[in-house]
């Protein structure tokens, strides 16, 4: 009845959404919209994962997905802290 429903599977589903992941993370520009794009990414990935059968390693890789996310915020408030800060002392050179 609904022929087009064929396409509509754990498989491709998965691979459209690491891909809008990867094209989310390549265009946009600010970090945290690329962490978001990096969520999507993820959870692709695992969707993958687990049409081919590997539970195990889909498991570790819910796991580890969630840590990796955390140690790049982490890096991101780091780096925009020290571009604050060189800005500042850059504008005070300037004003001095």
């Amino acid at each position: 009845m609904y022929p087009f429903l064929d396409l509509v599977t754990l498989t491709n589903v998965s691979v459209g959404v690491l891909f809008i992941g990867a094209a989310g993370i390549i265009m946009l520009k600010t970090p945290m919209d690329k962490v978001i794009m990096f969520a999507l990414l993820q959870g692709g990935f695992i969707g993958i994962i687990v049409s081919a059968k590997y539970l195990d390693v889909s498991m570790a890789a819910a796991i580890f997905d969630p840590i990796s996310t955390i140690i790049m915020l982490i890096a991101i408030t780091k780096l925009d802290e020290i571009r604050k800060n060189k800005l500042k002392s850059q504008e005070e050179e300037f004003f001095a």
